[in-house]
């Protein structure tokens, strides 16, 4: 019985195998952790589907495997929660080509598929996610009516989402752009992997080989890691980027944080500075929503976010990820340290759900902890801004004429040009700065 990986996520139509948590040869039990597989979105535990013995693993460590393509086969199967099986050695083949070739037959000739929570193409049914299907049912669509768009004619989320308002899906290859902006009102942004393509990037030179007494290490570039290389490269090669950098004097801030301290810790929350700096940002992001926005490279459009996730740049175990805080203009300074708070303890402990790794609009990144005057922070693409928080030290400043010693630290925000021009990144950091250095104007605006 061979087991395909399963639908993820919404939207994504492949996966690394990150690490496998079983050995051909080993007896399994349903529910245990079966293998790491890592997404656009998130890493993922997914648990072995039956009780049995772990027959051959059909894909390596590091390998990128298609949904629905065979990734384990298992013999002396007693139970387990199966979607369905189905399928000839000849079937399951086909339905696994591009994978790694390693379909066999389990010695009988045929060969089973097992599909966790995946859908099944047969019998004329629609290929969509659970996630969609509920959707659809929710909005009263009938999905054998709507067109696909995603992977193998994958009914998505927007697939649904067009079908109600009217709209056909375009296929990306036709699109032409559109003859004017047109705001988004609750779509997400579109992923990084349906950009436009990369511009051609001359290959690089090999490496010399070390001499007698140079010792290396090479290490495949893989997991965490890669994702954030392909992300990063994507964007120096996509958008227009240009930094802007402005001095706070936050002195005031800093003394009104002392005394909340203690009254934020009797509610369970450790007060930090990211909080009043989230709040400065929202307030900003209203008064310029040209900066809340994503570039579609594919169709040529600016997409305006009527909504304010927040990405939250967090260094994790693995390697950075960016969680986004939803709907952070709605919340107060409490509200923010809890979520902060739960963010970065899922981070550490690797429970992030794809839930928490979607639909970001502008992103901050802060360092400041560590250390590090400045920096030039890269965007999280396909955003068009993104802000890095450095740390506050003690430094001479002028008050009334006169030298006194001060808390300074620098914000720098990156910014895609092609969107966004100077003078708004000017008047939008102006207006971050504002609450920061004269805090009461927090309680102006209902903190």
């Amino acid at each position: 019985m061979e087991f395909l990986l399963p639908d993820i996520g919404e939207g994504v139509a492949e996966g690394e195998i990150v690490k496998w948590h079983v050995q051909p040869g080993e007896a399994v039990t349903e529910e245990q952790d079966f293998v790491e597989v890592m997404t656009d979105k998130a890493t993922v535990m997914i648990p072995c589907p039956v009780d049995g013995v772990v027959d051959r693993l059909l894909a390596e460590e590091g390998q990128v495997v298609p949904v629905h393509v065979a990734i384990a086969s298992f013999s002396s199967v007693t139970s387990g929660k199966l979607a369905g099986a189905h399928g000839s050695a000849g079937h399951t083949a086909e339905a696994s080509a591009g994978g790694n070739g390693a379909n066999g037959a389990n010695g009988s000739g045929t060969a089973s598929t097992a599909v966790l929570d995946a859908p099944v193409v047969n019998s004329g049914r629609v290929l969509a996610t659970p996630a969609t299907r509920k959707h659809a049912r929710t909005l009263g669509v009938d999905l054998r009516t709507v067109n696909g768009s995603g992977p193998r004619g994958r009914v998505t989320r927007e697939d649904v989402e067009r079908a109600v308002s009217g709209v056909s899906a375009r296929p990306a290859a036709t699109a032409q752009p559109s003859p004017q902006l047109r705001p988004a009102i609750a779509a997400p942004a579109a992923a990084p992997a349906a950009a436009a393509p990369l511009p051609e990037i001359p290959p690089p030179t090999p490496l010399r080989m070390p001499a007698d007494g140079e010792v290396e290490e090479r290490v495949p570039l893989r997991g965490v890691r890669r994702k954030i290389a392909e992300a990063m490269a994507r964007s120096k090669h996509t958008a227009a980027h240009y930094t802007y950098v402005e001095e706070v004097d936050v002195t005031e801030l800093v003394a009104l944080r002392e005394r909340m301290k203690p009254a934020a810790a009797e509610q369970g929350v450790k007060l930090t500075y990211l909080p009043f700096i989230i709040k400065a940002v929202c307030l900003a992001l209203k008064k310029h929503p040209q900066l809340n926005a994503a570039m579609d490279d594919v169709n040529q459009e600016i997409v305006y976010k009527k909504y304010t996730h927040l990405g939250i740049a967090v260094d994790g175990p693995h390697g950075l990820v960016v969680p986004a805080l939803k709907h952070a203009d709605l919340r107060n300074l409490l509200d923010l340290g809890r979520e902060l708070q739960r963010l970065g303890e899922s981070t550490r402990q690797g429970k992030l759900s794809p839930e928490d790794l979607q639909g970001s609009t502008f992103t901050i990144t802060s360092a400041g902890h560590i250390g590090g005057l400045l920096a030039t922070p890269i965007l999280n693409y396909p955003e068009v801004a993104i802000m890095g928080v450095h740390k506050i030290v003690k430094r001479p400043v002028v008050k009334n004429d006169e030298i006194v010693i001060g808390h300074v630290m620098y914000l720098s925000l990156s910014l895609d040009h092609r969107v966004v021009d100077g003078a708004d990144a000017a008047r939008f950091m102006n207006d971050v700065v504002r609450p920061l250095e004269q805090p009461e104007l927090f309680i102006l605006e209902g903190l």
